[in-house]
């Protein structure tokens, strides 16, 4: 009962500090005691106090100066503006306490801090960025200006492999020698993507410029920009050997045009099937039975890292290519014209 007595007093002797009841009234609003007590609380944190101090100390320098922080404050960038900004650079638009010409402050220091930020920082976007690719490429087009129409066509490379040196680099491969084995994989990407290309450059102009001629375009430079990093390591014959088994195995099956073990393969290394342990692994000197069958070859090789995840993806659009590129039985399909 003490306590609470004491509480009810505390409540009224603030009340009465604060002076926000009438001397004729008995009551007051809960807003106004609110306002008051925010104005104490910036008060003894010296925010109010800061222009009479400057007053005292550099006389008529503190009105010069607030005068210049008006104009500045009325100078400043419309509200939805500097919102928009500060989301770009993915910031708060608001922190705690702060006002309107406190954010701006803030993302002027954070523009004099970082300019050249990316605007899309974070995530990007990358089947937009190959969309934008092949629309920047049309408008290069017409802005030759050699009185045709503007070509829509993919970049193709041709590194001299054709059809018929398939049958000799299937005899090449899964020999044993990871040097030959990468070099003949190269080709044989290279290949796929050289028919893939071709395919796309034969389609009647009308349909390369329309929304769906670009998004097929698009994806084939998407994946062009994916395989990049793992053709520079089978050029230079550094693939990783926990994903070299897999996909010369799948590279075999896609040449025996057995797309069904091929994909079996991908999914293996893609999303692998190794078996979790769950529970105790390890009891005192034991180990856990069929721990040894935990290793690289049963690991989800698409969680490594995001280039690697990149071209896994893109391995299998070149297996969905070379269905088309070389068809077979249906039964050896997968999604056999699904």
């Amino acid at each position: 009962m003490d306590i609470l007595m004491a509480e009810i007093e505390r409540k009224r002797r603030q009340i009465t500090d604060s002076n926000v009841l009438a001397p004729d009234k008995k009551y007051f609003k809960r807003g106004d005691l609110a306002a008051k007590q925010a104005e104490d609380y910036w008060r003894k944190h010296g925010r109010l106090q800061a222009d009479s101090e400057n007053t005292k100390e550099n006389g008529e320098s503190s009105t010069n100066e607030t005068d210049n922080t008006q104009e500045e404050k009325q100078a400043i960038l419309p509200r939805k503006e500097v919102i928009r900004k500060l989301r770009e650079r993915n910031e708060p638009i608001r922190l705690f306490g702060e006002e309107d010409f406190d954010s701006y402050q803030r993302l002027k220091k954070l523009e004099v801090q970082e300019p050249d930020i990316n605007k899309d920082h974070g995530y990007d976007n990358d089947f937009k960025t190959a969309m934008d690719k092949v629309d920047e490429e049309y408008l290069v087009e017409i802005m030759k200006g050699e009185g045709s129409l503007p070509s829509n066509d993919v970049s193709v490379k041709d590194d001299g492999t054709s059809k018929d040196d398939i049958d000799t680099l299937r005899s090449e491969i899964g020999k044993g020698d990871p040097k030959k084995d990468q070099e003949v994989m190269l080709r044989f990407y290279r290949l796929i993507l050289k028919l893939w290309g071709e395919q796309l450059n034969k389609r009647e102009e009308s349909l390369k410029r329309t929304n769906k001629g670009k998004m097929q375009s698009a994806v084939h430079t998407q994946t062009v920009a994916y395989l990049k990093p793992l053709f520079r390591k089978l050029k230079n014959g550094v693939v990783d050997e926990d994903i070299l088994d897999s996909l010369v195995f799948i590279t075999e099956h896609v040449m025996d045009k057995d797309y069904i073990k091929a994909n079996d393969r991908y999914l293996e290394m893609a999303i692998g099937n190794a078996p979790w342990p769950i529970g105790v692994t390890m009891v005192g000197i034991h180990a856990r039975t069929g721990r040894e069958k935990i290793s690289s070859r049963y690991v989800a090789h698409v969680l490594n890292d995001e280039t690697q995840r990149k071209y896994i993806q893109a391995i299998k659009r070149l297996m969905t290519q070379a269905q088309e590129l070389f068809p077979t039985d249906p039964s050896k399909c997968f999604n056999y014209k699904s």
